[in-house]
């Protein structure tokens, strides 16, 4: 139990330097006026899967073309423009997807971008709370 505890403390302070939004945040801004642009950032296998609705497969973030995917993605996308990136293949603590994917992002100017927190993964923190869901293909911008 110790050493649970202890994960989930390390993976709040490896989250503590992004900028972050939680699933609930999320889902509500999908029913909002000015919805933000979501991202799914993670295996390709997963968005296919079940994905949030209306997000953007924009490649797998830990990969050279993963991350030349996001940028052709978002190329045209005004830079003040709200996006959200989630990945949710594993625990946020293995995640290899999340902070390539911020960087690259934060590099390209855009101001107000924020990681979905998924602490263990996008089916126990998204799909088993009842947030909705789509499958199919990527789809493209």
């Amino acid at each position: 139990m110790r050493m649970i505890a202890l994960l989930f403390v390390l993976a709040a302070v490896e989250a503590a330097d992004m900028p972050l939004t939680q699933p609930a945040d999320v889902a509500a801004a999908l029913s909002g006026k000015s919805k933000p642009m979501v991202l799914q950032v993670g295996p390709n296998v997963l968005y296919r899967s079940k994905h949030i609705p209306g997000a953007i497969y924009a490649g797998m973030a830990a990969r050279p073309e993963g991350l030349e995917l996001l940028k052709k993605t978002v190329d045209s996308v005004p830079r003040d423009r709200q996006i959200v990136i989630y990945c949710g293949c594993c625990p946020w603590d293995h995640c290899p997807n999340i902070r390539p994917a911020l960087e690259l992002l934060r590099s390209m100017g855009f101001a107000h971008v924020k990681a979905m927190f998924l602490p263990t993964d996008f089916k126990v923190d998204w799909i088993d709370k009842g947030y909705p869901v789509e499958a199919g293909a990527a789809q493209s911008r």
